[in-house]
């Protein structure tokens, strides 16, 4: 039986800290207790369990960094968690006009009880990339899946393969020459931890297995690696088949959003 208040107190310890492996050209700044990170496709800010202030000092807070990137012109997320404190902190991010994207469950999982091996259906093959051509095709991939340009994420994942080769893992699922899913793992360098993102998939392949292969996969990466935990912030969709092979929810994310108006 997992503990879920250990894998929730190692999630915080390890995993809230200054961001690991940025990208290049993307860098992270101190503002009191929070860390805003600087340079991606839109601004996000986040901190540590309990921002320890309160009231107007919590509001200015907020309204600062709200105002550093109005003033670059880009949009910013902060990322609220379920048990953070104070819990008032949602009511005061929608009070400086942020809006609450999809939750996420944050899911955690021991490598060693996961299963590690990669199955894909018939026809499917699975690959490491690194190229930009292919970091490319994963973002016209997603573009398709969510209806909207997703480019950047090709820039993004090539600034995460150029800054951290070692700790940054790209797969694709192909079917005749064509990316039907994709996925990465993210290693968080001096922990203990790696996250697992991406995992869309075209509409036509969906429910046939390619995103547990997907998961498989990378669980066997992260256990040559002697990786403890892979991290996952799910999606309602993702979450069950998550859970289904061994993931434990420890909690829940919220983007809380502020764009130009």
């Amino acid at each position: 039986m997992a503990d879920i208040t250990s894998l929730l107190a190692a999630y915080d310890e390890q995993m809230r800290g200054a961001p690991r492996n940025l990208p290049s050209g993307v860098i992270w700044e101190q503002d009191g207790p929070v860390i805003r990170v600087v340079g991606k496709f839109r601004g996000f800010v986040s901190g540590p369990r309990d921002v320890e202030v309160r009231g107007a000092e919590l509001d200015r807070l907020i309204e600062r960094q709200r105002d550093y990137f109005a003033a670059r012109g880009e949009a910013v997320e902060w990322s609220a968690h379920g048990h953070d404190l104070p819990e008032n902190l949602p009511d005061r991010l929608l009070a400086a006009g942020f809006v609450p994207e999809d939750q996420e469950t944050i899911l955690i999982a021991t490598v060693s009880e996961l299963p590690a091996e990669a199955t894909p259906p018939d026809g499917v093959h699975l690959r490491e990339v690194a190229a930009a051509p292919d970091l490319h095709r994963i973002a016209a991939m997603e573009s398709t899946v969510w209806g909207k340009d997703m480019s950047w994420l090709g820039d993004d994942l090539i600034g995460r393969v150029t800054a951290a080769p070692d700790d940054t893992t790209v797969l694709v699922a192909e079917a005749d020459g064509e990316v039907v899913s994709a996925a990465w793992m993210v290693v968080n360098t001096g922990t203990e931890f790696a996250g697992l993102w991406g995992g869309s998939t075209l509409p036509a392949w969906r429910g046939k297995g390619i995103y547990r292969a997907l998961v498989a996969a990378r669980t066997e990466i992260a256990s040559a690696r002697g990786i403890r935990y892979l991290q996952v912030d799910a999606s309602d969709d993702s979450a069950p088949i998550l859970r289904h092979l061994g993931f434990h929810a420890v909690g829940t994310t919220t983007p809380y959003v502020w764009t130009q108006p």
